[in-house]
């Protein structure tokens, strides 16, 4: 058995390093167009500002390697030019030297990436302007901004290349503007949740300007001009494009395999493609979201490598299948890591999943342990079923933690009940006894059940308009003096029972504290005297962060401190 793989990094490698491990007499060749057979692509920015200091960490493995420890051929910088799968064969171009030939093949495997996006922008080819998808393109940087002088840089799109980045041009000592089209960057997190990270970018010294898309470029002596389309222009000694990536599916293309989504690679279950014994997997392909069903692109390491395991089994005869992905992601943005699992409020919307939020306000650990920091947590779930649908989780401590549990939870179909059941391990340095995947599931059972009816801060303004309406403040005479919601009646949460009178009975009582928990149990009491109430989900905190409330030299970091 022959096999060839276009492409190394995740997939290509790791389905190379399978089919050895599943058949020592098959030969395996891989050609890649780079000069590096697998490295790690998630570290090139931290290279760049020196995080990582030595280039061989970026490595994974060479063509030495691969050879001595699985007699795998691997070949690079050779560019796969054309597929026949008539005649089963590869046409190669060595790019030392342009001489082509061709390889035959038994099985194909596809795995070419995706390509950083270039718009057709006028300027867009100056020489300061450049993408980061590579070894050789982290090289490079690394150079330009150590030796090279930069002082100013300006990113464009905030993703995950192009948040990383920002941070690492920080720490560089580089002065970085980063332009984002829409009003968020982290695209897998809904805007009221990416709020916080935006506040946490400005605070640490990024100039962050969202709405702000790119007219295109025009050159000056030993620099750049950005030109922004309300006609502004931002002087750079350095241009990232981080806009994005599209599916490098030409080669598919050219030979005639099945398309989807941007050009995507549709491929089955198995990762077999329309053309029979071409496989493909990674960042080119068309996968199923595990969650909505819906096809999706997913862009990451962590599915690549279990497609290229998938591919390497089908083609060994071993029934195994990709079940889809849901897009698990966490990112580090200085002292704050940001992360994401299964759908957000937009992606629900456009399966048309009728769905609900929650948004709770747990410790890291045990707030009587020194050290304790507060973390956002935002929980999507079905209104039919109440099985989880996604999370999002901003904060300093544990947010890793809590994300690969909610995952985990979302692929074994959970519901908020289920949540609660879980056993987490506690330790006051580590959790809590009601762990803050716990009180995400406790909070969406009592939706569920008919304890408390919930409503969120971009109701605020119409309900405060609303004659009907009372706001009621149940927070300390001291939080309420240092800020609050225009309009709203205070009544300390301990002074609740006995201040009743001043409440109009035939009013709706929508009530808040700081995090959501005390007017919960005001909620509790009011509907005890047969009020009509409800309880703003994440509180007053998180209404702060998404109503123009919070000054950037505010910081989002709280420590347990503070009212809960």
């Amino acid at each position: 058995m022959k096999v060839v793989i276009i492409g190394g990094v995740a997939g290509g490698a790791t389905a190379a390093a399978r089919l050895r491990r599943l058949d020592e007499s098959a030969q395996i060749i891989i050609i890649e167009r780079s000069g590096y057979i697998s490295y790690a692509n998630c570290g090139l920015p931290y290279y760049i500002s020196g995080v990582i200091a030595h280039r061989e960490a970026l490595t994974l493995q060479t063509p030495e390697s691969f050879w001595e420890r699985f007699r795998i051929d691997a070949r690079v910088n050779q560019e796969a030019l054309s597929i026949d799968p008539g005649k089963k064969t590869v046409t190669i171009r060595k790019l030392e030297d342009g001489s082509l030939y061709e390889e035959s093949y038994d099985d194909l495997i596809l795995s070419p990436g995706a390509k950083a996006i270039r718009p057709a922008l006028p300027g867009i080819d100056h020489p300061r302007i450049h993408t980061l998808r590579t070894v050789e393109d982290a090289l490079f940087l690394r150079e330009v901004a150590v030796s090279k002088g930069v002082q100013k840089a300006v990113i464009i799109g905030g993703g995950f290349i192009g948040l990383e980045m920002a941070e690492n041009l920080v720490h560089a000592g580089i002065k970085t503007t980063l332009l984002q089209r829409s009003g968020k960057v982290m695209p897998p997190l809904d805007g009221d949740m990416a709020s916080q990270l935006h506040l946490y970018m400005r605070k640490k010294g990024i100039d962050l300007q969202l709405n702000a898309p790119v007219r295109g470029f025009f050159p000056a002596p030993d620099q750049v001009f950005v030109q922004l389309k309300d006609g502004r222009e931002l002087p750079a000694d350095l241009v990232i494009l981080s806009i994005g990536v599209q599916p490098d599916s030409h080669l598919a293309k050219e030979a005639g395999l099945a398309l989807g989504e941007k050009g995507a690679i549709i491929v089955d279950e198995g990762m077999r493609t329309s053309q029979p014994h071409i496989y493909a997997v990674g960042d080119a392909v068309q996968i199923r979201h595990f969650v909505s069903g819906r096809p999706a692109l997913v862009s990451l390491a962590g599915p690549a490598n279990k497609q290229g395991r998938i591919a390497a089994d089908q083609i060994c005869g071993k029934h195994s299948v990709y079940t889809g992905a849901q897009g698990s992601s966490v990112l580090k943005m200085f002292d704050m890591t940001v992360a994401a699992t299964g759908l957000n409020e937009t992606a629900a919307k456009a399966a048309g999943i009728p769905y609900d939020k929650v948004v709770t306000f747990s410790a890291s650990h045990a707030t009587y342990y020194p050290g304790a920091e507060n973390m956002t947590v935002k929980t999507l779930f079905s209104t039919r079923t109440g099985q989880i649908l996604g999370a999002q989780i901003i904060g300093f401590q544990g947010v890793d933690k809590r994300i690969d549990v909610l995952a985990t939870g979302i692929r074994a179909r959970m519901t908020g009940h289920d949540l609660t059941e879980l056993d987490l391990a506690y330790a006051p340095a580590y959790s809590s006894a009601k762990d803050p995947v716990n009180m995400a599931g406790f909070v969406i059972e009592n939706l569920q059940q008919g304890l408390v009816r919930q409503f969120h801060w971009d109701q605020v303004s119409s309900l405060a308009q609303d004659p009907s309406v009372t706001l009621l403040d149940v927070r300390t005479p001291e939080e309420f003096a240092q800020g609050h919601i225009p309009g709203a009646l205070h009544i300390p949460l301990d002074a609740l029972r006995e201040n009743l009178s001043i409440l109009e009975q035939w009013k709706k009582i929508y009530v808040y504290c700081y995090s959501g928990l005390r007017s919960y149990i005001a909620c509790r009491i009011l509907t005890g005297f047969g009020f009509e109430v409800w309880n703003l989900s994440g509180g007053y905190r998180f209404y702060r962060f998404n109503s123009d409330q919070v000054s950037y030299d505010e910081s989002p970091r709280f420590p347990c401190g503070l009212p809960l």
